[in-house]
């Protein structure tokens, strides 16, 4: 969870909005965690996952699949078992993953 959390926490110092986190771990294989964010521009988006990409690597971990970073518009971050998910505004909401995922229970997480 201190992943998770750390992640989340990336994201909303990089001025993402509607940060949702979503436990998984009972629905599917894919992984125990999806992170989702909105960011207002394709330069936010980019970085805010260079973001989560320098903190999870001061861990030393890496992401095992990562696309997305040149379109800027949806970039996909999968360490096993979170799967980060950066999104611009306006593609999150045509894609609406958490009503996909609806039946996911939605972790709150306190921001510093």
């Amino acid at each position: 969870m201190k992943r998770v959390e750390l992640i989340a926490q990336t994201m909303y110092d990089k001025k993402a909005t509607d940060i949702t986190v979503l436990n998984i771990s009972e629905l599917t294989s894919l992984g125990d965690y999806f992170i989702i964010c909105s960011c207002s521009s394709s330069v936010q988006v980019k970085a805010c996952a260079d973001a989560v990409a320098e903190k999870m690597e001061e861990m030393g971990i890496r992401p095992g699949h990562k696309e997305g970073y040149h379109g800027g518009n949806w970039i996909l971050m999968d360490f096993g078992d979170i799967i980060v998910h950066i999104m611009l505004d306006e593609t999150r909401n045509f894609y609406a993953l958490e009503r996909l995922w609806n039946d996911a229970e939605e972790l709150q997480i306190a921001y510093k």
